[in-house]
């Protein structure tokens, strides 16, 4: 997300480079995910201003954050074709370890919004404020662009979710309408899925040099349509267990220009978020506009992995909850 709109403020100045902190390593495994404690997922104030943060702990026996994610050795396990898989219908799976779950991926902005700027400008109301209906994203420089991406990325992230068993649902798909959903939209489709976990998937337009994932986690929002008290905790315990998995099986950095090097950014102004009544995080795969995160996001054997790191996050969060 680079651009101004429902769900990007803009840029905010570089902050100075913290120490080598890290959100996981290959050490970090779904079954020691499970001692993770998250005290604390609420930053500053909301608005439209500032990128709230989430203190999280970890239990000395799953901590592991501080080691240098050079460390990290990507798994080779990943089909490495770059194919996309074919969707699969929206229906459980016979059998299998998330039968009866509900998961709603939501692939970011739609390829048609440059052409239907009215449509996508149009305010709705997120809580906090009234913000677009949607944005247009970002691009590679090279002129792939973030619609793109994100519906690749949800293609093979609903193809792995499937096959454990649950059941998985699109806020768009290939045949969907020419421009939108609007944020509330998008909110209102986990929502009325009664989903167990619902992630939204992005990638971010920042300046060349700044790069790595970020994980982005709702702030306990009560104002107008919104009301995030209930989700604060499971969705912060979605993104940390997202998080960990995605740095494990990418190697791709945590972030070094937000987050202060975690990984988890707390933020009360996103819609998607603010309306949501499930657990449900985004997720900043990466920066399109830095060449090394550009390569990896235009490569399909890293978009496999990418899908199969925040796969892995969500297994790891339904078997707990």
């Amino acid at each position: 997300m680079s651009y101004v709109g429902p769900d990007f403020d803009p840029p905010q100045p570089r902050r100075p480079r913290r120490g080598p902190l890290t959100v996981a390593v290959a050490a970090l495994v779904p079954g020691a995910l499970l001692g993770w404690l998250v005290y604390e997922a609420v930053g500053g104030s909301g608005g439209g201003g500032g990128s709230d943060r989430a203190t999280v702990r970890t239990s000395p026996a799953s901590s592991a954050i501080g080691t240098p994610v050079s460390s990290v050795a990507p798994t080779s396990s990943s089909p490495d074709d770059g194919k996309v898989p074919t969707p699969t219908p929206s229906s459980p799976a016979a059998s299998g370890p998330l039968k009866g779950k509900v998961v709603v991926i939501d692939p970011g902005h739609n390829p048609g919004n440059f052409q239907h700027t009215a449509e996508i400008n149009r305010k709705v109301n997120i809580g906090t404020n009234w913000k677009e209906c949607d944005t247009t994203g970002t691009s590679t420089n090279g002129g792939y662009t973030e619609a793109q991406f994100t519906l690749d990325v949800s293609h093979r992230l609903k193809a792995l979710l499937e096959k454990l068993g649950a059941t998985v649902k699109l806020t768009r798909d290939t045949g969907s309408p020419a421009w939108g959903p609007c944020v509330d939209q998008r909110a209102r489709i986990g929502n009325l899925a009664h989903a167990d976990a619902a992630i939204s998937i992005h990638a971010d337009g920042a300046a060349a040099g700044d790069r790595g994932f970020h994980v982005i986690l709702p702030g306990s929002v009560h104002a107008g349509a919104a009301d995030t008290r209930a989700i604060v905790a499971p969705s912060a315990d979605l993104g940390v267990r997202i998080a960990g998995n995605f740095v494990r099986v990418t190697g791709e950095p945590a972030s070094n220009y937000i987050g202060d090097g975690t990984g988890l950014v707390t933020r009360k102004d996103l819609g998607g978020l603010n309306l949501s009544t499930v657990p449900k995080v985004f997720i900043e795969c990466g920066n399109m506009r830095d060449s090394k995160d550009a390569a990896l996001l235009t490569s399909g054997a890293w978009r496999q992995k990418a899908a199969q790191g925040i796969s892995e996050g969500i297994v790891s969060f339904l078997r707990a909850s």
